[in-house]
């Protein structure tokens, strides 16, 4: 259970396209002054150096945070993005790449509230530490606390059981990012039933869920049963590198599925895909899709089809 280890996977080509989202989710929600609460439900480590320990194995950033990191001619929204992973790396070098919990902790507000969840004996210790650290370099320079208070809570709980008592937020305002490791088949049922349960008790929230895309039958089937979460609207968004490894092992694809999204994002997703697919591809099976649609009652979502966003 406690087997995965985020590190050996920090800022892949699936980081870049959770993080990139991600950013653009918080970035909508900070248009209006009103507090909000951003809950994580596997929060990792929440940093990660590319130069040493678990990262150099695979070197996996080399397949999405790497290409990108010398690029002048990034999309405004991407850039962004880039801007974020710059700041933590002022010497010009790739050393360190943010987990969501940085990356959240960097553009949430004073007002903000943030609530990580992570299991991993090993992991939560590294969290909490490396938010002691962000913590005493933000006092050095007169900053406020932040994690010994009531602005970042982090706890060694379930996810996925605890997302239910955090919701409604008092400010009725919460953006929830689901990413757990599916190491086991159970986490794909578990993503389901705590959607579930999360937008009976509070439905205008913002829930986003990133999902590997696999051979396995779990993962081919997550997307479309999310489709049958009642919300308002869904948007699906898909970057696949390269196509499936001849041994079908090795995560080529993912992708982040979003109820509630905002409604700025398909036209950013627009501007951004087909620049990613362009760096970051591999092969000609490289691609983007778009899906979005309302939840599958009897209707039918509106379809896009790969590599296009008509």
């Amino acid at each position: 259970m406690f087997s995965y280890r985020h590190g050996f996977h920090a800022g892949n080509h699936a980081d870049v396209l959770k993080h990139f989202v991600l950013v653009q989710l918080i970035q909508y929600l900070n248009q209006k002054d009103t507090a909000y609460t951003y809950i994580d439900t596997h929060a990792g480590a929440g940093l990660y150096a590319l130069d040493s320990g678990y990262a150099t194995k695979n070197a996996e950033f080399e397949t999405g945070i790497g290409p990108l990191w010398g690029k002048t001619d990034l999309p405004p929204a991407l850039a962004e993005y880039m801007k974020l992973i710059k700041d933590l790396n002022p010497s010009g070098k790739l050393r360190y790449y943010p987990g969501s919990p940085f990356c959240a902790e960097k553009i949430l507000r004073e007002q903000d509230r943030l609530r990580l969840f992570e299991l991993h004996p090993s992991e939560i210790k590294v969290l909490s530490e490396n938010f002691r650290k962000l913590d005493a370099h933000q006092a050095e320079q007169g900053k406020r606390p932040t994690v010994r208070g009531k602005r970042i809570i982090i706890s060694d709980t379930d996810g996925f059981d605890s997302l239910k008592t955090l919701l409604p937020p008092p400010s009725r305002r919460a953006l929830v990012l689901i990413d757990p490791p599916y190491e086991v088949k159970d986490d794909y049922r578990r993503v389901k039933s705590a959607l579930d349960e999360a937008v009976k008790r509070f439905p205008s929230g913002t829930y986003a869920v990133w999902y590997p895309i696999l051979q396995r039958m779990e993962s081919r089937e997550l997307p479309e049963k999310l489709k049958r979460v009642e919300c308002k609207e869904w948007l699906n968004v898909s970057l696949s590198i390269s196509g499936p490894a001849p041994d079908g092992f090795g995560l080529h694809s993912s992708g982040m599925f979003i109820l509630n999204p905002p409604w700025t994002l398909v036209a950013t997703l627009k501007e951004v895909m087909p620049y990613l697919v362009a760096v970051l591809g591999k092969d000609k099976q490289a691609k983007f899709e778009i899906q979005t649609g309302t939840p599958l009652t009897g209707q039918n979502p509106r379809f896009k089809k790969p590599g296009t966003v008509a």
